[in-house]
């Protein structure tokens, strides 16, 4: 799924999406960025192994089948990964959620936040620094004015009337991934409302924020990088603090295993 070239509507992005040979190592003053293809074969075959009982409970709720899988996938890899970088087995893994839903690791100092848009999933780690991660799909059916003035900042608003129609829908899903990434980074969940800060619209840009009406030094707090994980979609990742270095991998899932001929 991962691919440099942007579909029509969207940006150009020269993100290059890799298969690490061996698993990274995580640097103080980085953040990894895994790209995850839910659809993928094998994502989601090693799950009973893995996941625990209230995740299981979680994935046979759910009416269609695709949806299921994609679900079991994305934690799945999520398990994975985190267990990569801590030297633990996958299935051991303890999460807590906090007061506004955001998920995290018990006791431990890694940070993470997952997002995904259909079979299209980005997991974020850090070390030590808050993080938000959201993708979606572009569509302009969705990206409409009457939204944009429900849940975005007036001046957010004034600046997406200036784009040109064929170019609406990105400035809206732009502004959207930027402001649930940075909501999602904070942890704040619905309790902050999307009226009170203002994201840039421009590409680029490395700041995540304009404005904060609630607090003006959070402009000064979080750092932002724009990405195009996968054609026709667009995305978002906001890290705590100032510069750092942003690595991104690809994550590919182990094959299922072939049965033994008799």
């Amino acid at each position: 799924m991962p691919s440099s070239a942007p579909g029509a509507d969207t940006p150009s992005d020269s993100t290059i999406w890799v298969v690490p040979a061996t698993p990274p190592t995580l640097g103080v003053h980085e953040a990894h960025l895994w790209c995850l293809d839910l659809d993928a074969p094998g994502g989601a075959e090693t799950a009973p192994d893995i996941l625990n009982g209230e995740e299981r409970a979680r994935a046979a709720r759910f009416h269609f089948e695709r949806d299921r899988h994609r679900f079991i996938a994305g934690r799945t890899a999520l398990r994975r990964i985190l267990a990569t970088y801590l030297n633990r087995t996958p299935a051991d893994l303890v999460f807590t959620v906090g007061p506004h839903g955001k998920p995290a690791l018990e006791n431990l100092w890694l940070e993470f936040n997952l997002s995904h848009s259909g079979g299209c999933g980005l997991l974020a780690v850090t070390r030590g620094r808050r993080v938000g991660v959201d993708v979606e799909r572009v569509r302009a059916d969705f990206a409409c004015e009457d939204i944009a003035r429900r849940f975005f900042a007036p001046a957010e608003v004034e600046a997406l009337s200036s784009f040109a129609p064929d170019q609406y829908a990105t400035g809206f899903f732009r502004c959207w991934t930027r402001k649930e990434a940075y909501v999602k980074a904070r942890g704040d969940g619905l309790s902050l409302s999307l009226q009170h800060f203002e994201v840039p619209l421009s590409t680029g840009t490395t700041r995540a924020l304009v404005s904060s009406v609630e607090d003006p030094a959070e402009v000064e707090r979080w750092s932002l990088r724009e990405l195009v994980p996968a054609p026709c979609h667009l995305g978002a990742l906001v890290v705590e603090g100032g510069a750092f270095e942003l690595r991104t991998w690809e994550w590919a899932p182990a094959p299922a295993a072939v049965p033994a001929a008799p």
